[in-house]
This record gives C-alpha cells, sequence and structure tokens, in this order.
C-alpha cells in the first residue's frame, strides 16, 4: 500500500486551513498587543468559515472525507472563534484573573458547542444528504462579526469601559449552549454579513488610519 500523509488535502478543506492558520496568527499579535491586527485575522478567519462548506459541497465525497470534514471544521472553528477572542479579551483586560477564568469559560462553552453540532451532524448526513437548513445553539462564528465591532466601539470611545469584552465572552459563550434554533443564512444573509465586516473594516480605516490594519 502506498504511503502518504495523514488527513486530507484536496480543495475542500483549503479554506479551513487557511482559516486556522489565519487565526494563529491573529494570537501571535494578540501576545504582541496588536489589537487591530487581530481582529482583523477574526474576520478573515470567518469569511473563510462562511464559504469552507460551500466549497467542500462542490465535490462527490466519500463517507471518510465527510466525517473528517466535519471534525477539522469544528476543531478549526475552536482555535478560530473559540480560543482567539479568549486570548484577545483576557490580553486587552490587562491579564485580568477574573476576566480570565470567564475567557476560559467560554473556551468551555466553544467547545461543547462544536463538539455536540459534530454528533449532530453525524447522525443528520446518516439520514439525509439535504444540506442543513439551521443550527441549534448561536453558531461560534458569530464572535468573528460581534467581537471586532465592540472593539471598533470601544477604541472609539462610544462604548468606554472594558467590561464590555468580558461581557460579550459571557454572553456569547451562553448563546452557543442555549437550544434556540437558528436559521442557516442564505446568500442574502451572507452578503448581509459581508457588508457588516466591510463597513467594520472601513471603521478601522477611517477611526484609526490605515496602521490600524
Amino acid at each position: 500500500m502506498k504511503k502518504k500523509l495523514l488527513g486530507y488535502y484536496d480543495y475542500t478543506v483549503i479554506l479551513t486551513y487557511c482559516g486556522m492558520l489565519i487565526s494563529f496568527h491573529g494570537l501571535l499579535r494578540v501576545i504582541s498587543q496588536h489589537y487591530w491586527d487581530a481582529a482583523f485575522c477574526l474576520m478573515l478567519a470567518g469569511v473563510c468559515d462562511m464559504f469552507d462548506g460551500a466549497v467542500a459541497s462542490t465535490k462527490d465525497r466519500n463517507e471518510s472525507e465527510k466525517r473528517f470534514g466535519i471534525q477539522i471544521d469544528s476543531l478549526s472553528d475552536l482555535i478560530s472563534f473559540g480560543v482567539l477572542p479568549a486570548v484577545f479579551v483576557y490580553m486587552i483586560s490587562g491579564k485580568n484573573t477574573l476576566v480570565g477564568r470567564i475567557s476560559s469559560l467560554f473556551v468551555l462553552c466553544a467547545l461543547i458547542r462544536l463538539a455536540y453540532f459534530n454528533v449532530l451532524e453525524e447522525e443528520r448526513q446518516r439520514q439525509t444528504t439535504e444540506s442543513r437548513k439551521s443550527y441549534l445553539g448561536v453558531p461560534v462564528t458569530t464572535i468573528a462579526v460581534f467581537l471586532p465591532l465592540v472593539y471598533l466601539l470601544y477604541d472609539h470611545r462610544l462604548c468606554k469601559s472594558i467590561l464590555c469584552f468580558p461581557i460579550l465572552l459571557f454572553a456569547m459563550g451562553i448563546g452557543y449552549l442555549l437550544p434556540i434554533e437558528i436559521k442557516k443564512p442564505g446568500v442574502i444573509g451572507k452578503i448581509g454579513i459581508l457588508i457588516l465586516g466591510i463597513f467594520e473594516a472601513l471603521g478601522m480605516i477611517l477611526f484609526m488610519g490605515w496602521d490600524a490594519i
């Protein structure tokens, strides 16, 4: 049997891999306290995650490839939309101990949400070949929209308290675990999210200057 590297490396997982690498770079920027760079990386990771499923659906994958896609997507999401936002909030809050605990609980909520999603998704794919119509619980990618927005408001002094960051994580963490059904965004919804992201990027430029990004 011909030996090869473990994993899958076709075009269906490229965006997932790119999103994870971008997020890890964002973590390095957070550690260096370059918060705008980190927020921009978080937004880019969100864009990658938004379209990776659509790309994967263009290829006729076998069962192992589908299961790998589910697992690798959630593992990447944990880094991008769990660890990166948590470290971001911990660092920007001056490494406050209480904020650190809130951040760790946020990562735990994201972990539980993603693991449970994997279980449900594998069961769903065994029962039907139709595309997913809704999510159970707030998708973890939502933080890629709200955290940069809160930071923009904070850095422009529209949100004056540093407490807005741990409060955001606390609220999002609860949202990840609540059994509420949320309709999966279609083309119009994705366009709306992209437009919001563009406005956030423009806000970085207009309010903070080109050096902000």
